[in-house]
């Protein structure tokens, strides 16, 4: 049954690798939570380990070099920032990186080299000194770089024109800034690099693994926070606070968390009083919960699935996590170096499709990139109330012939319903020569409401 015992839960936690535990009532442990923080920082050999690898990519590819254009981040992390894996820095730059030279970065505006000025002053170690810094990240400093570069007739990899899902199915680079680009620099043959590159980003090193065994670690404090919370008469806005706060209390910037409530919702997004005019609902005994709870650190990110009883539920909601955690450890049983992506949602698929109630989403999915995504088989059809919609349509296993390498970052975060009473349970997981590590166990079973 999902519903282990506090000991089963004790010994799960206690067979996790030490660094990935966190303990779930700290939260007056502020000053040791920030210690381990401050410890965790990169190098100037992770620094040359990914210069290093993008050198040899683009001798691979025959590049002359690439252009990254990166999102900014004022909504919450950026979604697309591989700008920051080369730079180490605030996201939204753009990042000109000649195969024979150190990156360029052109940023947005002053208050990114007041950033980098302070944090020079404070003794931060920098992966771009001062002279490789541009003041504005328009087409004409851009181009203006690469013709310094001697690049006006090169060859260059772009990171921005292709699909980023699911946000920006047909890329990011704005389009005015791109079309006045291909214009000024007639001569330089351009190629989409997105995938490419965030294939070779994927396998994280020894010194980023730690960053997302600490970002899972925030993520399963702010679901903690929010479990505690969670009671008959409180608001869903004192939840939602709860783990947000929980997150930037313990040194980072956490994406919005998706967060519905109800008695059977099968919605999935931020609350609705996030963007409409309307109150906040108070929870009630047998509602539950459904959030997606997102954390990051050092720009390394974890995903964790939360589905909170609330008093008395309907029972089909227990049956539903049970599915949905047998979906769950087949695919932890499969995550091996060697198999492939697509083995990992079939294995997951086959105990869903063993039962006679549905699911409404994907079951797994890359994350550290965000490339790889599970089938999707359209069952949303089922709902009462969705013939007067737009299809949703049925798609395959994006990435389905990737092959699984050490290092590799993916979410398992199976759903399934009984009609409406949905649970959706799961979390971040690395694949390792052996056995892949579960770094958010809290979430791989439906939790229940202290209150």
């Amino acid at each position: 049954m999902v519903r282990q015992s506090e000991a089963d839960r004790h010994t799960c936690l206690t067979e996790m690798p030490l660094r990935s535990q966190v303990t779930l009532h700290d939260h007056h442990q502020g000053d040791e939570t920030m210690n381990d923080i401050a410890a965790l920082t990169l190098s100037t050999a992770e620094r040359d380990r990914r210069w290093d690898l993008t050198r040899a990519f683009m001798a691979r590819e025959g590049l002359d070099a690439l252009l990254v254009f990166g999102e900014h981040e004022d909504a919450g992390p950026a979604q697309v920032a591989y700008d920051t894996w080369f730079t180490n820095e605030r996201p939204g730059t753009t990042v000109v990186f000649p195969r024979g030279g150190e990156p360029i970065v052109h940023l947005p505006g002053g208050m990114f080299i007041l950033d980098h000025l302070e944090s020079s002053r404070r003794g931060d170690e920098s992966w771009i000194p001062p002279r490789n810094l541009r003041a504005s990240r328009t087409s004409t400093g851009i181009t203006d770089t690469i013709a310094e570069l001697g690049l006006s007739r090169g060859n260059i990899g772009v990171v921005g024109l292709g699909a980023h899902l699911p946000w920006h199915p047909e890329g990011v680079l704005p389009h005015t800034l791109w079309s006045r680009v291909l214009e000024k620099l007639p001569g330089v043959e351009f190629r989409e690099m997105d995938v490419a590159v965030a294939l070779m980003t994927m396998r994280l090193s020894d010194e980023e693994i730690p960053l997302v065994r600490r970002s899972a670690e925030i993520g399963d404090a702010m679901v903690q926070a929010m479990v505690d919370t969670a009671g008959p008469g409180v608001s869903e806005a004192e939840v939602y606070a709860a783990g947000m706060a929980e997150g930037f209390r313990r040194g980072t910037l956490p994406a919005a968390m998706h967060l519905w409530s109800g008695r059977d919702p099968v919605a999935s997004g931020i609350p609705a009083w996030c963007y409409r005019a309307q109150a906040p609902r108070a929870l009630a005994d047998g509602d539950v919960i459904y959030a997606e709870v997102f954390s990051q650190f050092g720009g390394r990110h974890t995903q964790h699935q939360v589905t909170i009883a609330i008093g008395d539920v309907h029972q089909d909601f227990w049956r539903a996590g049970d599915v949905a955690q047998q979906s769950y450890h087949a695919g932890l049983a499969t995550l091996r170096p060697g198999r492939t992506f697509g083995d990992v949602v079939e294995a997951m698929h086959a105990p869903l499709d063993a039962h006679d109630g549905q699911m409404y989403l994907i079951a797994a999915h890359s994350i550290n990139a965000l490339l790889a995504a599970g089938k999707n088989r359209a069952d949303i059809s089922l709902l009462p109330g969705a013939e007067a919609y737009p299809p949703v349509h049925a798609h395959p296993t994006f990435m389905a012939d990737l092959v699984l390498e050490p290092g590799m970052c993916f979410i398992l975060e199976p759903q399934y319903a009984f009609g409406r009473h949905l649970a959706h349970v799961g979390g971040t997981v690395i694949v390792t020569e052996d056995e892949p590590i579960a770094l958010s166990p809290l979430t791989s079973e439906v939790l229940r409401a202290r209150r």
